[in-house]
């Protein structure tokens, strides 16, 4: 099995700076993509950025300058750097992963997801 913990969601004042970190355990045998889902009220989950085992990370409009992902493959970890935050950046935030399995003789891919930690900015 798999599972995505993540950590460091909170309350912080528009302007700050908060840090989430999301880490992998279980029976991986590699991880190709790791990303960052958000959730506000009433509204679809939005990609915020995602970062490839080898290749360019994507980061969505509103957070382009302000956020920072990166991820430590030997340690199955991502990170979310989040500066100059704004009330519009309040959601849920999810960390999600692309892991391959090798179970019963077979290599198994699927997409995995955290249980999403809270970021509420306000003043």
């Amino acid at each position: 099995q798999v599972q995505l913990v993540e950590s460091g969601g909170g309350l912080v004042q528009p302007g700050k700076s908060l840090n989430l970190s999301c880490e992998a355990s279980g029976s991986i045998f590699s991880i190709r993509s790791m990303g960052w889902y958000r959730q506000a009220p009433g509204k679809q989950r939005e990609l915020v950025a995602k970062v490839p085992s080898g290749g360019t990370t994507t980061y969505a409009d509103s957070v382009k300058g302000r956020f920072t992902i990166s991820r430590d493959n030997a340690k199955n970890t991502v990170w979310l750097r989040m500066n100059s935050l704004n009330p519009e950046d309040t959601a849920v935030y999810y960390c999600t992963a692309f892991i391959i399995r090798y179970s019963d003789h077979k290599y198994r891919a699927d997409n995995y997801w955290g249980q999403g930690t809270q970021v509420t900015v306000s003043a």
